[in-house]
């Protein structure tokens, strides 16, 4: 039996913690310890009767635990505005934010609501959007923003001339490309954070592979059938070789909560695929400041005004 792999996480009391995709898998995790660590949790959900659910198992697991699920879809930046505009109303500053949600190789080419590749779309600029979008309330909880990419991100590079992949699709190029431009946003983030005084510090994780819902059936994107990868992914967390969904989930939590943990810094298995959370170094297509730049500015002209800092 693979032995048991920890994290000791300190005392949240009286923090806010936002975490995105919290409905199932990693991101369900993810919540659950950080409502165990005595963190209020909002938990923004696209579904609101998996939001539901999500809530209720972590109440059961965490007795008195503060749990709020609004709407969100990272796909509209419609819903992402509301949502920032529902928290803004409210004033509670937020303490961590962990951008965790994602969308992976939809079988055939599909776009947000807004128009953008859906990959890149939910992926990256719902994320990029929400998070400045909270940026206020961010400043004012100096926040941690941990944010979650992927090893799909160590090869791959961003598509400088077709960001939405209008021509020449390729799915996996393009999710690649998604997990790309969320390490860039996570390094630009904190460069900008400690230029400008934001008081916000950036970082990010991965967390290797796991048995989770993202290669799962997903009528919602077009998959009716469980992805073959899936099963295979499955074999190997079961003999200790890949992850869990609960040590998946320690990269980020470290990143988000450790008490040496830093703005800048990039956190992964100890092993690729799976193991105990360490720091890692970040992957030659996410090391470039020049390439961050230049993500942050062609992210804020897709998303126009209303996101711009």
């Amino acid at each position: 039996m693979p032995r048991t792999i920890d994290i000791t996480i300190p005392d949240l009391g009286g923090k806010l913690a936002v975490v995105t995709g919290a409905s199932d898998g990693i991101g369900q995790v993810i919540a659950t310890r950080l409502a165990r660590a005595g963190a209020e949790l909002i938990l923004p959900v696209r579904n609101p009767v998996k939001g539901a659910a999500t809530a209720e198992h972590i109440r059961a697991q965490v007795a008195g635990a503060r749990v709020a699920t609004p709407a969100l879809d990272l796909s509209s930046l419609d819903s992402v505005s509301a949502l920032a505009d529902e928290l803004a109303v409210d004033g509670r500053p937020i303490d961590i934010l962990v951008n965790n949600a994602g969308v992976m190789t939809p079988p055939s080419r599909q776009v947000t609501a807004d128009g953008f590749e859906l990959q890149f779309g939910t992926n990256h600029i719902g994320h990029f959007a929400l998070t400045l979008g909270l940026l206020p309330l961010l400043r004012v909880g100096r926040a941690r923003v941990t944010h979650q990419t992927s090893i799909a991100a160590r090869s791959g590079a961003i598509n400088w001339g077709d960001l939405n992949w209008e021509s020449s699709y390729n799915v996996m190029k393009a999710y690649s490309q998604s997990k790309i431009a969320v390490a860039l946003f996570a390094r630009e983030l904190e460069t900008r954070s400690v230029a400008l005084g934001w008081g916000i510090t950036s970082n990010l994780a991965h967390p290797g592979i796991s048995p989770t819902n993202l290669l799962a059936a997903q009528p919602t994107v077009g998959r009716q059938k469980d992805n073959a990868e899936l099963r295979v992914i499955r074999a190997l967390s079961r003999i200790g070789i890949a992850g869990t969904p609960d040590t998946a989930a320690l990269p980020a939590l470290v990143a988000a909560t450790g008490v040496d943990s830093r703005g800048g810094q990039f956190f992964g298995p100890k092993r690729l695929i799976g193991g105990g959370p360490m720091l890692q170094k970040p992957w030659a297509p996410i090391a470039s400041d020049d390439h961050a730049r230049r993500l942050w500015d062609a992210s804020e002209a897709l998303v126009g005004a209303r996101f711009t800092v």
